[in-house]
């Protein structure tokens, strides 16, 4: 009974694991060319900059918040760099800095609405995707953005044999993960996510906590725009639209609650990354009507976030059981 039991526990504290395993030998048994190196490679490159901003809305999701504006801050950012070298002439390095820095300010935008004035952060952020987006496309006037070849070809561009969008992504992953699990604010953030009230009576300062958050959402945000460009080679007027769904869709898939105080970088957030570029190459290698991928897609997501759901209720009932038998000894 015991060994049932773990047997279980096991299974639905793995799940994001073996949904992944699962889906991928789906596809590999109606198309084999889906399992390939190759195709693999293409996979983490193409879901490279998904998995960046997922681990910054991470940040929110852990405060029990949400970013919509990460779209937008994806558009502004790769925008601003674009014009700073175009219009402005600027080196190309000080013009990723300058777009990077346009994302932190929506992000302190962000944290001072929610944070000091206390707006909920679900009107904030939809507020602020739409305002952000007018900027950009007013800064525009909606023309297309070309960037530089030396940002654009980073997309291509390998070192010792690993695609360059893969090792920015690497370095966003090891960066996350020692933030959290290493650090004490990274702890804090936790603690803010599973009791904000205790948290504060702990001695915590959640507002500092909060404001980081949102910052790190949007700074990532802006560094997913750089590397989603150098991939497609130009910002127009529709980078950006519905990556916040899709950043939200991999925290959710990878284990993150959207209540608050779950969720790991490693290997959660960046399964899920993987596992939506996965199915969308999947359903291209199986040959999928281009019309009905979309609707695929959401349904294989949707079960996979609903499974995730019903996992996360009964661990939490498990350990509640646990608490109690502990208790009563």
């Amino acid at each position: 009974m015991i060994r049932n039991k773990s047997i279980k526990m096991f299974v639905l504290r793995n799940i994001p694991i073996i949904l992944f395993i699962v889906i991928f030998l789906i596809f590999g048994i109606f198309s084999p060319k889906f399992i390939s190196v190759d195709s693999f490679k293409n996979i983490v490159v193409s879901s490279s900059y998904v998995g960046i901003i997922a681990i910054g809305i991470m940040f929110v999701l852990l405060t029990g918040g949400i970013d919509l504006s990460i779209g937008s801050v994806m558009y502004l950012s790769a925008a601003v760099t674009g014009l700073a070298v175009q219009k402005l002439g600027m080196p190309t390095a000080l013009a990723i800095i300058i777009g990077l820095l346009a994302a932190v300010l929506v992000g302190v935008l962000n944290a001072f609405f929610i944070v000091i004035l206390g707006i909920l952060p679900f009107i904030t952020t939809l507020g602020m995707m739409v305002f952000v987006k007018a900027v950009g496309l007013l800064m525009t006037r909606s023309e297309s953005v070309k960037l530089p070849k030396i940002i654009t070809s980073m997309g291509s561009k390998a070192v010792l044999g690993i695609p360059m969008p893969i090792i920015i992504f690497a370095v966003i992953i090891i960066f996350g993960v020692l933030f959290l699990e290493k650090t004490k604010l990274g702890r804090q953030i936790y603690a803010v996510g599973n009791d904000v009230e205790e948290a504060r009576k702990a001695g915590i300062n959640t507002k500092k906590v909060l404001f980081t958050c949102y910052v790190m959402s949007a700074l990532f945000a802006g560094i997913g725009g750089i590397v989603s460009v150098a991939q497609i080679g130009i910002v127009n007027a529709a980078f950006g639209k519905g990556e916040e769904f899709n950043a939200i869709a991999a925290a959710v898939l990878g284990g993150a609650s959207l209540s608050g105080g779950v969720g790991k970088v490693f290997p959660g957030v960046v399964l899920g990354a993987v596992m939506i570029q996965m199915i969308q190459a999947g359903l291209v290698f199986m040959q999928v009507d281009l019309y009905k991928q979309p609707l695929i897609s959401a349904a294989i997501i949707f079960l996979a976030v609903f499974l995730d759901s019903i996992r996360s209720k009964y661990i939490a009932k498990a350990e509640q059981r646990n608490i109690r038998n502990e208790s009563l000894q």
